[in-house]
């Protein structure tokens, strides 16, 4: 991989890929997928190899194969695979003589490139291809080859189609439907989703060219078992070039632009799009799709002057994949673990949502923020549902979900026990509850950081509600201690699981407790029609008594005397102390289960990813920073940041403890997770929350922007190789350019609205006119 390849306006821009090797497919396949949030393509090259992965997805499309297996996001027959013959040869990179290889894809512009000289039995050929996912027309993909024989004359033979004989992993989601080709140049192949009965038009035509000049050619037509295609044989001479482009269109019923509409009308619909947009041409919506990408870049980006050049790159590839793998377009759909990429969690939303993504939307892009949290909206009968499921009451949301009325939709069995054989059995879905408070949070910071009322009214305060009104069913009354406790859980720490009074969890539920009451009181008071409404709905006035009753008798584990620590849980500190330095240096993330089972790492002082961490992050105010310290000495080795959402807590904590080294180092290490030398970290598609987390790093960590209490305050604290960052924010619905240099904060406002911005700078309050520079 090279990440210095961008030269003048694209310095910073490119990833690319400048050696093949077919047994490093997943890599670039992943971190170089296309998408627009309404759909994603992993980007497999065009020719085919045995250990690539061709996946297509389209957002929300959820399907289960059949009864006994969980939902997950359907792999779409595939547009990209291109059986190419070069004078009755096939292409293949694994054969011949292979010069100048690159695949670069451009962040700036959304488009991949790639680009080789083959030579094979003495015949040399030049290959360029380009491919991109449009951000203006969301139903669009396109890609483009350009063949050229540099020393002979060549049989060009292509064969191009729709490709239905694809697979999740084995499990086949579709059942075959129509196929048909339209004028022997619109080809149309009709899919229906087995359980969900989802229907998904799938379109493709081609235009050929010699030199630039378009050609007409007759292909030859094929239908075969989920597949259909055009194959085209083209003659050139040498030195000649050809052009072939390829448009693709995807249609579900499942879209909010078809709904209610009927296949037929969708069909008709499809067929008219791609013959308006063939007309239109590859370049041009090429150009098209650049021209959105440069406006969002122009809302989202962030300039960094540092030593290390690659510290650029890795936040624009962030918000590069941030922008394609979040369905913006519908509130129906959340944002999966893997983005877009890959198959891995199967599509499924996360707490990695709520926060480690949604904190760049909301201080960066409100409206696609919004969107998020209106998800968890749409997801409430399930929470309920889940609820009620388990004897509780209120909402108490899924640990993954999928459409949002699935539900709970986590697997039930996972990876090998290495001790017993069997498969472990999955618990997070069953006890993993703090993600309730975590939805709570999320959709409150929110609040506090746009100010949108409407949302609130309509949406938000009956979350907070409901998940309060969760809470307070689900707390245990401890008869000795006269306290209630929050028992057989697994916090965010995964390497725990059935434990007593994890403190994040219970940390969490207290203060969505006192969070609901003072809103209830606050509703009350000002918003009395909205009030009753809500009271009506939820029974809020029986509900405070209940909260007023419990909140204040909420165990919350205190710092031990002797050394500060918080006692993760009631068991985690009398457990067995080892030698971690050998899973601490891992080459590979999960290396203890080599020698460990679960069982047994559940009774060892080690930890998955950040548990106590992530409270001092969200509930700064509460802990001093000496007990952060202590509890950061204690926790921080026995910490093996086995999920990749764990390095950014760190690096934020390190930054507000002024470790800048500490923090530099994790932001790097975050960063690498997908961009780094390891070329398997990637094959199951890129890392989401860890992405959302750079930003993090960046804004709320080396800038030390934060919503406190509903205001803001800003702490730089730069890294020592950084001379300055500069960055968008959004604040109570205001624009303003954030500058960070070794001494200076400089904020600027850009919107023209008055509403008046506060901010605190180590502990002094400023009000912004139209710019304020501050030394410090």
């Amino acid at each position: 991989m090279n990440y210095t390849k961008g030269t003048g306006e694209l310095k910073n821009w490119i990833v690319s890929e400048n050696e093949f090797n077919s047994n490093n497919l997943g890599k670039c396949e992943a971190i170089m997928c296309l998408g627009n949030g309404y759909m994603g393509v992993r980007s497999a090259t065009e020719e085919v190899y045995l250990n690539e992965t061709r996946d297509h997805f389209v957002s929300g499309t959820f399907n289960k194969f059949d009864e006994n297996e969980v939902t997950e996001l359907p792999n779409i027959p595939d547009f990209t695979k291109l059986n190419i013959t070069l004078d009755g040869e096939r292409l293949d990179l694994e054969k011949g003589e292979l010069k100048n290889y690159s695949r670069d894809l451009n962040l700036k512009t959304g488009v991949i490139t790639r680009e080789f000289n083959w030579t094979f039995k003495g015949k040399e050929y030049h290959f360029i291809s380009r491919r991109f996912v449009s951000l203006k027309e969301l139903n669009l993909m396109a890609m483009e080859v350009e063949i050229t024989p540099l020393n002979m004359d060549s049989a060009v033979v292509i064969s191009s189609g729709i490709d239905g004989q694809v697979t999740n992993s084995g499990a086949q989601h579709f059942h075959e439907g129509e196929k048909r080709i339209y004028n022997k140049k619109f080809i149309e192949m009709i899919s229906t989703t087995t359980t969900m009965k989802i229907d998904f038009v799938q379109m493709t035509t081609h235009a050929l060219k010699k030199d630039g000049v378009e050609v007409e050619i007759a292909p030859d037509l094929n239908m075969d078992r989920r597949k259909v295609s055009v194959e085209y044989k083209v003659d050139l001479k040498k030195g000649e070039k050809l052009t072939f482009e390829k448009l693709c269109t995807v249609n579900t019923t499942r879209d909010l632009a078809h709904a209610g509409k009927e296949l037929k009308n969708i069909r008709t619909f499809s067929l008219n799009q791609l013959e308006n947009l063939s007309k239109i041409g590859f370049q041009t919506l090429l150009n098209e799709s650049a021209k959105e990408w440069d406006k969002k870049w122009q809302e989202i980006d962030i300039k960094i002057s540092s030593k290390e050049e690659f510290d650029q790159l890795a936040i624009r590839f962030a918000q590069y994949h941030l922008i394609v793998m979040t369905p913006s377009h519908d509130s129906r759909m959340g944002v999966g673990a893997k983005g877009l990429s890959g198959e891995g969690y199967k599509g499924h939303s996360f707490w990695d949502t709520e926060l480690f993504i949604m904190p760049f939307f909301t201080y960066t892009m409100p409206e696609v923020a919004k969107s998020l949290a209106k998800y968890r909206f749409e997801t409430l009968g399930g929470a309920r549902k889940k609820a009620e499921d388990n004897g509780y009451s209120g909402a108490m949301f899924p640990w993954e979900s999928a459409w949002k009325d699935d539900g709970e939709v986590t697997p039930v069995w996972g990876a090998v026990d290495i001790v017993t054989g069997k498969a472990t059995k999955i618990w997070s879905g069953f006890i993993e509850q703090h993600i309730t408070c975590d939805v709570a949070y999320a959709l409150w910071q929110y609040y506090m950081v746009t100010k949108d009322e409407e949302f609130m009214e309509n949406y938000g305060f009956e979350i907070l509600f409901d998940t309060a009104i969760f809470w307070a069913s689900r707390l245990e009354w401890n008869e000795e201690k006269k306290e209630y406790h929050i028992n057989n859980v697994i916090g965010p720490d995964e390497y725990k699981e059935h434990v007593n009074n994890n403190a994040f969890t219970n940390y969490m539920a207290n203060w969505n407790l006192n969070l609901a009451i003072e809103y209830y009181e606050k509703l009350k008071n000002e918003k009395p029609e909205l009030f009753n409404r809500l009271n009506e709905k939820l029974n809020l006035d029986l509900n405070l008594n209940i909260w007023m009753d419990k909140v204040t008798k909420i165990y919350l584990p205190q710092p031990r005397e002797i050394d500060g620590v918080i006692p993760q849980d009631d068991t985690y500190l009398s457990k067995e102390i080892i030698d971690l330095t050998k899973y601490k240096n891992q080459d590979h993330v999960g290396s203890m289960f080599k020698d460990y089972s679960l069982d047994q790492v559940n009774e060892i002082q080690v930890s998955k990813q950040a548990d106590i961490m992530v409270l001092f992050y969200l509930l700064e105010n509460r802990f001093s920073t000496d007990i952060k310290r202590a509890n950061w000495n204690y926790y921080e080795p026995k910490t093996l940041h086995d999920s990749s959402l764990s390095l950014s807590t760190h690096c934020v904590l390190a930054s507000d403890m002024n470790d800048k080294e500490m923090a530099y180092d994790l932001f790097r290490r975050a960063s690498e997770i997908d961009l780094g030398p390891n070329m398997k970290t990637s094959d199951h598609g890129v890392h989401a929350a860890s992405l959302g987390g750079i930003w993090q790093c960046i804004v709320n960590g080396f800038a030390g922007v934060r919503m406190l209490g509903g205001d803001l305050r800003i702490d730089p604290k730069l890294p020592e190789n950084w001379n300055e960052v500069k960055f968008p924010l959004n604040w109570h619905g205001v624009n303003l350019t954030v500058e960070v240099t070794k001494n200076t904060l400089i904020v600027i406002r850009n919107s023209k609205n008055r509403t008046e911005v506060k901010f605190t700078v180590f502990g002094k309050e400023y009000v912004l006119d139209k710019k304020i520079e501050i030394k410090y």
